[in-house]
């Protein structure tokens, strides 16, 4: 076995091996490389394990026979800024992460080498954000809790498996005369309308519109957009992705107007419907932290939670790094994002975000 940085030849064999790995997600795709490498700037360094044999001479690296010779990959960004400390992540903006290997050795040779470079670049810290299998002797953090639910192939069995209180709410979605509208590229406008508003509300800074955009533009049929309607205008929304067979809604916007009609219950209610018509068999709501008003609303619609076991490898610092909004330092300044003008949220956050991994 060796271990190498990935190249541009090697993304279809990249792709396949995350796709068939029982813990590849979404954000293991090569995709996510070049998405956050355009919006953020940030530079990538993603690691892949080959069999021994695969470094003959007679075979070209990304050719055909690169698709077996793949036994381990680990997505990595160095994401560097004065205010919030120097970091190697895996990875960036994404709920998981983390190393994909064929047996434990492989993963261990991929976690030395990501030490190696966290070293080289001196930088704080390693941050390897595992849906399951953590590495063990690593420090772990669970400020995150994932939440997943099977969804069945008929409507009426998923309405069903919605505790009451939410299907009273989406039914109160369906009676008001909402309308849904599905699609890509030519709804940015109105969702990142609905985007930008709410981040404002949380006192967090906003993602630029071309990052949105550029999400769109790499994945495709597996990035869409869902907007709730009434009368025209627009209520709710999601950003959602979908990997394997599962839905993934990934940012979301809405208007005050919207707890009138009960517009964010119905807004997932669509997207479960539309999630059972590409032959999804699962609904994963994301990551919130705990007592949050996102944690509740997703429990409020049957999910169980599980913690997220991010792990740490400490270089130059000596407590786990602590950069979330729920760290009571930020409180005021919190508070006081809040209070901007919209406009001017827009024109900052994005400057501010691209450094809050």
């Amino acid at each position: 076995m060796r271990i190498r940085f990935y190249q541009e030849s090697d993304q279809k064999a990249w792709d396949e091996f995350v796709k068939r790995h029982a813990q590849g997600t979404f954000f293991h795709l090569s995709g996510w490389k070049r998405v956050v490498e355009d919006s953020f700037g940030h530079i990538s360094s993603y690691l892949l394990a080959e069999k021994e044999e695969s470094q003959t001479a007679e075979r070209q690296i990304g050719g055909p026979d690169a698709r077996e010779s793949i036994v381990g990959v680990f997505p990595l960004f160095s994401i560097k800024n004065f205010l919030f400390g120097r970091s190697m992540v895996s990875v960036p903006f994404a709920t998981y992460g983390g190393i994909l290997a064929d047996n434990y050795e492989i993963q261990r040779a991929l976690y030395h080498e990501a030490v190696k470079l966290t070293r080289k670049q001196n930088l704080d810290y390693l941050e390897i954000r595992n849906e399951n299998s953590p590495l063990p002797d690593l420090p772990i953090k669970n400020l995150y809790f994932t939440f997943k639910k099977e969804i069945f192939p008929s409507e009426e069995e998923n309405l069903k498996a919605i505790p009451r209180k939410t299907r009273r709410m989406v039914r109160l979605g369906m009676a008001k005369g909402l309308e849904s509208v599905w699609g890509g590229e030519e709804l940015l406008e109105v969702f990142y309308g609905l985007f930008s508003f709410s981040y404002r509300g949380f006192g967090t800074p906003v993602f630029s519109k071309n990052y949105l955009r550029n999400l769109l533009r790499e994945f495709h049929e597996s990035c869409k957009i869902l907007i709730i309607y009434k009368d025209g205008f627009p209520l709710s929304g999601v950003l959602s992705f979908f990997f394997r067979n599962e839905v993934i809604p990934y940012y979301s916007g809405s208007y005050p107007t919207s707890r009138e009609y009960a517009a964010n219950d119905f807004l997932y209610w669509t997207l479960m419907c539309i999630a059972v018509e590409r032959d999804c068999r699962w609904f994963d709501f994301g990551r919130s932290k705990k007592d949050t008003g996102p944690f509740h609303f997703k429990k409020h619609w049957g999910f169980t939670h599980k913690p997220l076991s991010y792990q740490y490898y400490l270089h130059k610092i000596n407590e786990l790094p602590d950069i979330s909004p729920a760290n009571p330092r930020y409180n005021r300044r919190i508070e006081l994002w809040k209070k901007l003008p919209l406009w001017l949220t827009k024109l900052v956050g994005p400057h501010i975000v691209k450094y809050i991994p």
